[in-house]
């Protein structure tokens, strides 16, 4: 039962069979307008990002409660190290929201602000890292939905979760400065469906940021992420 709830709190995808998919004309007319905000062709190409990441690397995360720094370590998880600086790179991670913030667990984002970004990223998988670290509290790995089902969705560890590690969920690097910043997201909406009233997932990939600024409209935000240096 335990693992059981580990998993509906940290897999995006697996769990969201539990509760049915809006249908029929009323549902249709409640739903905010899909975000058509124009997007860099690359975003829509993931078959092109494919390059190598430097051994380390770091990121700066500009945020709507300030700055933090991610350090990543290439020889920790190298094919999420690899995406995760794609990602950054083609801009992914530009103004997107911290859609699930759970108190004392993890802040989860990665769901671009644009739909047609959202489905063009959805089957770009990549296959699992052997983890060799622990999800220890500043640690950042990706989401995911099974095995070999990672994609753009990443999560930072409030706390020690180290039940996680039994589980696969493979660090890929690190919070090494602005940790204080990270753990003032805001945490009021609680975990999306089935397990809270927050963001939806599903309602995020259809209807991007126009979904969550008209519903959530005290989210955090990253406005800019940025490959800064190395360490």
């Amino acid at each position: 039962m335990i693992r059981a709830l580990v998993l509906c709190a940290l897999l995006p995808l697996s769990c969201t069979g539990a509760t049915p998919p809006k249908s029929g004309a009323a549902e249709a007319a409640k739903a905010p307008p899909a975000d058509e905000t124009p997007v860099a062709p690359a975003l829509l190409d993931p078959d092109a990002a494919t390059a190598t990441a430097p051994d380390d690397y770091a990121v700066e995360f500009t945020t709507t409660e300030g700055k933090f720094v991610v350090t990543v370590h290439r020889a920790w998880a190298p094919i999420g190290a690899d995406r995760f600086y794609n990602l950054v790179r083609l801009g992914f991670y530009d103004d997107i929201a911290f859609f699930r913030v759970v108190e004392g667990f993890m802040v989860q984002f990665g769901l671009h602000g644009a739909p047609k970004v959202n489905t063009a990223w959805k089957i770009a998988r990549i296959a699992d890292d052997k983890r060799t670290q622990s999800n220890r509290k500043g640690t950042i790995s990706f989401a995911n939905s099974g095995p070999n089902t990672r994609t753009t969705q990443v999560f930072i560890n409030f706390n020690d979760n180290l039940p996680l590690d039994q589980m696969g969920f493979a660090p890929f690097g690190e919070v090494t400065a602005g940790m204080d910043v990270v753990m003032k997201l805001h945490a009021g909406y609680g975990d999306g469906p089935p397990s809270g009233p927050g963001p939806d997932q599903r309602e995020i990939e259809r209807n991007g940021n126009s979904y969550l600024r008209r519903r959530y409209p005290e989210l955090d935000w990253i406005e800019r992420a940025t490959i800064v240096s190395k360490p």
